[in-house]
């Protein structure tokens, strides 16, 4: 696929046959069978997979060793024309010691085999009954299926495809341990981690591990696959519920149901590219002293493979109702605590703000509500300015007004048409042309009312323009693009309108619910254009710059992995195929990238606002960038892609 750098992993568990390695290995190549037919190119199967986990001292029996050697034997054989690392558990002798190790296979050929570090001996676990740890396991070999394998703690797989692609392993209770052999795997080049586990279920342990799990990815800043026992494992006092994870960067990708009677397999493709870029941006991230490792390479064959990853349409959105709902309500905390922050600070008495009936205006008015509320301040200290100038349309205006009175702020109506005809006389212009300058002077003048406002009434100017528009440059210059203090600027349009909607269905303001649905189902518009015979809007502006859902996509991949053009259309085509075709993706990903580029001197010199998110266009935070750098890199590689 264009410009990705995805890999396939998958974790699997079968129905094991307890010290059945006959049986066992039939399953797991079954299982091999089926992921090479889904193109999966990184296989996990869980800790001591071969034997099962809970042979207790079966282990100290030689055939179980020994058969579980000869079942290796048989998935090398069968794996010979598999291209796809294998890695899974099974108990290996060395220097007369056991150990529980993870064995890697590729092709047929055994590339290294590693042991378990910490060994749990506590609670139901006595694993040290059995096993040795292998701590002091480094730079070593064992002789192996007719190989002499490196065997130890100290190694590293990389793929000769995938330059980005670093594999480390760690089995099961490492993870729990202080300072797991991930950490040190991660900051010593390992991308993605592979854990083998045989964690049994208990009340909350599902929640538990899967935290675990999700802050360890999020720590390394690594893709971590984990896969563990499932169903057959002995039940005399404990039950395994199979639980499988796919992790990238703290973000689950992929989990299994629990409590399958039958063997599970999870995929996804984890993005290599995520990982540099964080890790790039993380300069903390290389500060541990490095350590030695001995390095395993493999090389598999590239695949012309589909895309098996969910990219959120919304990635700023969270797809689960609940989360949602969090996420609303922690942005228009931040919003409120920062805005009383800055009128505490300058001891505003009053707050001036411009609403239009539209969605910016109206998250903004709310805050100021909120803020009121928190502050112990009158809603009357609010004045919530109409403005209405040659394009504002009946039903923009009686929204704005109704939202104004139902929050009990002090509205006052200035009308900025005859101000604007003045200054289309004073500067020469006919005030005919629907030009961007007939365009501009009424967002100037408007601003000019609110800052003159907040000098008669010593009050501070509350910014309405969103992350979206300051991304696209979608403001005039010294006009909406100004403020004291500019609450939405790290909220972009999709999550604005989940705020309100949120706001609205949970009825944090009495009388609103009904305003604020009328205010969501209006055409966004900066209303600057006379509406049509018929009183209706007729600039609309997402067929003017693009939908904003395509934009806020844009912007997330771009600010948070520095996405390239290539990639970007390729991961916007699969995301949208159900709603954009190629070229109407294509044409908005051009404009979006030519009006970031170009507009950042607008950036340059914006108001203080919050910061909501991992994504913001602060200059004095996350994104410092020139003013003028030129777009052509970026018009010529997306012309390329064509």
């Amino acid at each position: 696929m264009e410009g990705l750098n995805n890999v396939r992993v998958a974790a699997a568990n079968i129905k094991i046959s307890l010290a059945d390695c006959e049986h066992n290995t039939k399953e797991m190549s079954e299982v091999i069978e089926r992921a090479s037919k889904l193109d999966i190119e990184v296989l996990v199967f869980p800790e001591l997979a071969l034997t099962g986990y809970t042979c207790g001292d079966l282990f100290h029996q030689s055939l179980l060793i020994d058969e579980s050697e000869k079942a290796v034997l048989k998935l090398l054989d069968y794996t010979m024309e598999k291209d796809m690392l294998v890695v899974f558990g099974a108990p290996v002798m060395k220097d007369g010691k056991l150990f529980n190790c993870a064995i890697l296979i590729h092709r047929g050929i055994v590339l290294g085999i590693i042991p378990k570090s910490y060994l749990p001996n506590y609670n139901e676990f006595y694993e040290k009954r059995w096993f040795n740890s292998g701590l002091l396991e480094k730079d070593g070999y064992v002789d192996y299926c007719g190989f002499r394998v490196p065997f130890g703690v100290d190694l590293l797989v990389s793929n000769g495809s995938h330059n980005d692609l670093v594999i480390g392993v760690e089995i099961c209770e490492d993870l729990w341990s202080p300072i797991p052999p991930s950490s040190y795997l991660a900051v010593n080049g390992a991308t993605l981690i592979l854990n083998l586990s045989a964690s049994n279920d208990l009340v909350g342990k599902g929640d538990y591990r899967r935290s675990l799990v999700k802050n360890q990815s999020a720590r390394t800043i690594a893709a971590y696959v984990y896969a563990s026992a499932g169903y057959g494992e002995s039940t005399t006092d404990l039950v395994f519920g199979g639980h499988h994870l796919i992790v990238e960067n703290g973000q689950v990708l992929k989990e299994s149901q629990r409590y399958q009677m039958e063997g599970t397999l999870i995929y996804s493709d984890i993005d290599l590219d995520v990982i540099r870029h964080d890790r790039m941006k993380a300069n903390t991230f290389f500060t541990e002293q490095k350590r030695a490792y001995r390095w395993i390479e493999y090389r598999t064959h590239p695949k012309n493979k589909s895309i098996e990853r969910h990219y959120p349409t919304m990635p700023f959105v969270p797809d689960n109702k609940m989360d949602r709902e969090t996420r609303c309500n922690e942005i228009f905390n931040i919003q409120t605590v920062g805005l009383a922050k800055r009128v505490e600070h300058i001891g505003a008495k009053t707050f001036l703000i411009g609403v239009s009936g539209g969605l910016d205006s109206t998250l903004a008015l709310l805050v100021c509500a909120r803020t009121c509320d928190m502050l112990g301040l009158p809603r009357s200290s609010i004045k919530a300015i109409t403005m209405p100038g040659f394009g504002t349309t009946n039903r923009t205006y009686k929204n704005a007004v109704s939202l104004a009175k139902a929050l009990g702020t002090r509205l006052s109506e200035i009308s900025i048409e005859k101000a604007s005809k003045q200054h289309f006389e004073d500067i020469g212009h006919d005030g005919i042309q629907k030009d961007v300058t007939y365009e501009n002077t009424q967002a100037r003048e408007r601003t000019q009312i609110l800052m003159d406002l907040a000098n008669l009434h010593q009050g501070i100017v509350v910014g309405t323009g969103d992350l979206s528009e300051l991304a696209m440059g979608w403001a005039t210059y010294n006009g909406d693009h100004m403020s004291m203090y500019g609450v939405n600027s790290g909220v972009p349009k999709t999550l604005v309108r989940f705020l309100i909607s949120w706001i609205a269905e949970m009825e944090l303001f009495d009388g609103t619910k009904a305003i604020l649905q009328s205010i969501l189902e209006t055409p966004v518009s900066p209303e600057l254009i006379p509406p049509d015979e018929n009183g209706e809007i007729t600039q609309n502006t997402e067929e003017i710059i693009g939908p904003y859902i395509l934009h806020d996509f844009f912007i997330f991949h771009v600010l948070r992995y520095g996405t390239e053009p290539g990639k970007m259309m390729t991961i916007a085509e699969h995301a949208f195929k159900d709603q954009y075709s190629y070229d109407e993706i294509h044409k908005w990903m051009k404009h979006f990238y030519w009006r970031f580029i170009t507009q950042q001197y607008k950036r340059s010199c914006l108001p203080d606002g919050p910061k909501v998110g991992s994504v913001c266009l602060s200059p004095r935070g996350d994104w410092k960038a020139p003013s003028d750098s030129s777009p052509r890199m970026w018009m010529k590689r997306i012309e390329e892609i064509k």
